[in-house]
C-alpha cells in the first residue's frame, strides 16, 4: 500500500522532477508534489512524495528526515490528514476591544 510523506524545508528551487528523482534512489515513487503559493507561483518550501509501498517510505524517512538536501535540512515524516495535524489553527479575529459608541449627551 503506498504511503503519503510530508517533505519540508526544500529550497526554494526543488522541482517535482528533482524531488521525485531524490525518493527513486529509495524506492518506487508513486507522484511527487511540491507546493507551491497559489497567486506568485513559488514554492512553499514543501511537498509530499507517495511513495509504493511502505517499506520504502520508512526507508525514505530515516534516509532524508533531518539530513542535508541541497542546502537545506529536510524535515521528512509521514504525512497527516488535514484534521490529525496540530496547531492552534491560526487566524481568527481576537477578543473584542470595544468600538465606537457615540457621544453620551446627557
Amino acid at each position: 500500500m503506498a504511503k503519503r510523506l510530508y517533505v519540508g524545508g526544500l529550497p526554494y528551487s526543488t522541482t517535482m522532477d528533482a524531488l521525485k528523482a531524490a525518493f527513486e534512489k529509495v524506492g518506487a515513487v508513486a507522484s511527487a508534489t511540491v507546493i507551491t503559493d497559489k497567486m506568485s507561483g513559488r514554492s512553499k518550501g514543501f511537498g509530499f512524495v507517495e511513495m509504493v509501498n511502505d517499506a520504502d517510505a520508512d526507508k525514505a524517512i530515516d534516509m532524508y528526515n533531518g539530513k542535508d538536501f541541497e542546502g537545506r535540512t529536510l524535515t521528512v515524516n509521514e504525512a497527516r490528514p488535514m484534521g490529525e495535524r496540530t496547531g492552534n489553527g491560526g487566524g481568527g479575529f481576537g477578543g473584542g476591544r470595544g468600538g465606537f459608541r457615540g457621544r453620551d449627551d446627557r
